[in-house]
């Protein structure tokens, strides 16, 4: 029951962030991931080896967006780097993303720019995401669609009130 469809590789960076700021909290069989600019709120649910998501990723997509993925590292079901995920602490997802046209592969490489030239090995930051790309490929696990639609960005929730 692997998965269907996999997500962009770029989807580890974002996870390992959400981590590393604290933007994960988990209670039972859900968890809430707050979004990189911190004006969404995701949810994440799962029962058995079905994993679900309100993430726009997850959601429209059919992949496991990084909130998913993040549950995934703090379960151990996938390799989680704390050193290596300090180096993607406090960067805005949405407004790197955007500033990209949802290029992620450009908005990493920008980030991964930026490490290098601090003299932090990339090389080595590399081979650890995609060995978790190659876990996440094996793992034994099924998402779905959540039942509730993606949240709006609060901003635009209170301008509908």
């Amino acid at each position: 029951m692997a998965l269907t469809k996999m997500p962009p590789i770029e989807k580890i960076h974002e996870a390992c962030s959400a981590i590393a700021d604290g933007r994960v909290v988990i209670e039972g069989n859900s968890a809430k991931v707050f979004s990189s600019d911190h004006t969404k709120t995701y949810t994440v649910q799962w029962e058995d080896e079905v994993y679900s998501s309100n993430d726009s990723a997850s959601y429209w997509q059919g992949y496991p967006g990084y909130p998913i993925i993040a549950v995934l590292m703090i379960q151990g079901r996938l390799s989680f780097h704390a050193t290596m995920a300090e180096h993607f602490k406090g960067i805005n997802w949405k407004k790197l993303n955007a500033k990209h046209k949802a290029d992620y592969a450009a908005a990493v490489s920008v980030i991964l720019e930026e490490l290098q030239q601090k003299g932090i090995d990339c090389t080595l930051i590399q081979d650890k995401i995609e060995k978790v790309y190659g876990e996440l490929k094996e793992l034994d696990i099924k998402t779905k669609r959540s039942s509730t639609r993606p949240p709006q960005p609060l901003e635009a929730a209170r301008q509908s009130e």
